[in-house]
């Protein structure tokens, strides 16, 4: 079984930035994809950012530019630079781990941060 942790939301002006962190831990031989995905009210759950164990990452395009997603394997850590946030920019953020191990592999959510930017 997998733990998915976030941590970092909160409350910040248009403009403002935030790091959210996330990291998992449980039993696994490895994580694959890490990422983040936000689920505004009303909307649907939509993918972020994400990067593959090796480094390659992939962008919504509404916060190309402005969101940077960065790991730290040794730490099963993923995290997520928000700048120039926008009140559109407000969500709940999860964290999604990609699990290998003997039963396969799984998507494993972490229980969600909320970040709402506002005056």
């Amino acid at each position: 079984q997998v733990q998915v942790v976030e941590s970092g939301g909160g409350l910040v002006q248009p403009g403002g930035s935030l790091r959210l962190s996330c990291a998992a831990s449980g039993i696994y031989f490895r994580l694959e994809t890490m990422g983040w995905y936000r689920q505004a009210p009303g909307k649907q759950r939509e993918l972020v950012a994400t990067m593959t164990s090796g480094g390659s990452t992939n962008y919504a395009d509404s916060v190309k530019g402005r969101f940077t997603i960065s790991r730290d394997n040794a730490k099963n850590t993923v995290y997520l630079q928000m700048n120039v946030l926008q009140p559109e920019d407000t969500a709940v953020y999860y964290c999604n781990a990609v699990s290998l191990s003997t039963t396969g592999r799984k998507s494993n959510w972490g229980q969600g941060t909320q970040v709402t930017v506002s005056s």
